[in-house]
């Protein structure tokens, strides 16, 4: 359990944690328990059950101990750096399995092997029969997986001593020695002098090896990193340009980011979606206090973009939903995060839909962008239950406003979450396309009309002229935008919801269009 864990933590930097991915490692495991099942029932005939348990036993040390050493050549050669989001959508699913295939196939198989070649042993101690031994092996298999689970999952992969590597190695290490208590049962020093030196080469390497990330570009440079209970974050810094980017990246393959800082409050310019996230703000008038929700509020960048650009004489009110505390210790080292609690609240540590749950609601306007991954929409902040609770917890004319991937309107993403949103509000919802981006950004209402861009609802005045206008002329540009209505695409709920199957789609589709110049 402890392997099968980590190992998702290993590969997510390159492929996510997609149910994709999960699948892919537990058929790995399972494959590799059956092949090990199978050698060990075969070892275990032999006279010298004992010794080869001995040798399996530092097998699985050897395959554990140094697979995070191995793991990002392999990734690179299944999906190599520098690749595009598009290009690499096939390789999200098979790209996956081959790398599991690779890297922890051995170290499955090899512990497989430790079960019969154990029964064989308590069978031929003659204490007790074949059937009860295995009853008990399987008893002790079982509780050593429970342990291992919550070890993996509450201690090692969290703690800031460990994280995912360490993880490995100390899995190397229990069975090691468990490895040399064998060998003191089968009374073989040589053996045993073999496994002290592997067990010392194995607790010397812990203090090398560290899980390597994929490799950022040229002229931009790695800040900080930390291994979560959730994922690998790291902040990076992006000088190419005119003006310095801090990027947060979670478990980032693409060259893509979570959130983002520069040195300016307010507007980011053409590119990044957190723009679209003001345009409530400019076309509520008369509003004099904004009451904002953000889940996914990641290091912080919707409230800055929002403080930097509010209409003068607002007061704005932020409460922000974060899965992952340490992102939000990212967000105040990095990322300029006010600790200021009467400008903004945030909840850490809880899923968005389960704060969404308990909050009393009467926001003006709540934001989603709940992405994972670079292309992984959580299943359940996509159904038609999260929207209409989001509803619910608006005010009359209230905004709810979300960030989707796509290549195009006809994306079966975009168009799934837009038939859904608009279904839950009982109204047509707004979709806009994010120009030089692969983002789209729904907006809703609670009861009221939505501004349709080019229209007299769509004027702000001279003051929002000035403060946005380039942002609400590129919005308006043709093919700028589209409205979807209730029921105009596949609805996903709570019971039937195949999320990541569109998102592949969408991949391959923007694949296609990208190929063909489109």
């Amino acid at each position: 359990m402890a392997v099968e864990l980590a190992a998702v933590r290993l590969l997510s930097p390159w492929f996510g944690t997609s149910l994709v991915v999960w699948t892919n490692v537990l058929e790995v495991v399972l494959l590799g328990l059956a092949v090990g099942y199978l050698a060990g029932a075969r070892f275990s005939e032999s006279r010298d059950s004992g010794s080869k348990l001995v040798m399996v036993l530092f097998a699985g040390a050897l395959f554990a101990g140094w697979t995070p050493s191995i793991a990002a050549p392999v990734c690179e050669m299944f999906l190599p750096s520098g690749l595009a989001l598009h290009d690499a959508a096939p390789l999200l699913s098979w790209g996956s399995l081959a790398a599991g295939l690779v890297l922890f196939l051995p170290a499955a198989a090899v512990l497989g092997m430790v079960g019969p070649l154990l029964v064989e042993e308590l069978s031929r101690s003659g204490e007790i029969h074949a059937g009860t031994a295995g009853g008990r092996i399987l008893a002790a298999s079982t509780l050593g997986s429970v342990a291992g689970a919550f070890a993996t999952s509450y201690y090692a992969l969290s703690h800031p001593a460990l994280g995912v590597s360490r993880t490995f190695i100390l899995v190397g290490i229990a069975l090691c020695l468990c490895g040399l208590t064998a060998l003191w049962k089968v009374r073989s020093r040589r053996k045993t002098a073999m496994g002290v030196v592997g067990l010392i080469v194995l607790l010397a390497s812990s203090f090398q090896t560290e899980l390597q990330l994929p490799e950022l570009s040229e002229g931009v440079h790695q800040l900080a990193k930390v291994e979560s209970v959730y994922q690998t974050v790291r902040v990076v810094e992006d000088t190419r340009f005119d003006s310095t980017y801090r990027y947060l990246q979670v478990n980032e393959g693409f060259d893509s980011f979570q959130s983002v800082w520069s040195e300016e409050l307010g507007l980011l310019g053409e590119g990044f979606y957190y723009d679209d996230f003001v345009l409530p703000l400019w076309l509520s008038p008369g509003a004099s206090d904004w009451d904002l929700l953000v889940l996914g509020f990641g290091a912080g960048t919707v409230h800055r973009v929002l403080a930097g650009a509010m209409p003068e004489g607002v007061r704005m009110k932020t409460t922000g939903v974060e899965l992952d505390e340490d992102v939000i210790e990212m967000g105040r080292t990095w990322f300029e995060l006010p600790e200021d609690e009467h400008e903004l609240v945030i909840h850490s540590g809880m899923d968005a839909r389960f704060a969404l749950n308990r909050l009393t609601g009467g926001y003006d306007q709540i934001v989603l962008d709940a992405y994972a991954n670079q292309v992984e929409i959580p299943p359940h902040l996509s159904t038609v239950e999260f929207f209409t609770l989001v509803h619910e917890r608006l005010r009359v004319g209230g905004w709810a406003i979300a960030n989707v991937g796509g290549f195009s309107f006809d994306d079966p993403v975009v168009q799934a979450i837009a038939a859904t949103l608009a279904s839950a509000f009982e109204s047509e919802v707004l979709v806009l396309r994010v120009p030089s981006a692969r983002n789209f950004t729904l907006l809703a209402r609670r009861q009221a009309y939505i501004p349709i861009p080019g229209k007299p609802s769509w004027e702000v005045g001279p003051a929002g002229r000035l403060a946005i206008g380039r942002l609400l002329d590129s919005r308006e540009l043709p093919g700028g935008f589209q409205l979807v209505s209730p029921g105009a695409s596949l609805i996903l709920t709570d019971d039937k919801n195949p999320i990541e199957s569109l998102q592949l789609q969408s991949l391959r589709a923007g694949r296609e269009l990208l190929h063909a110049g489109l």
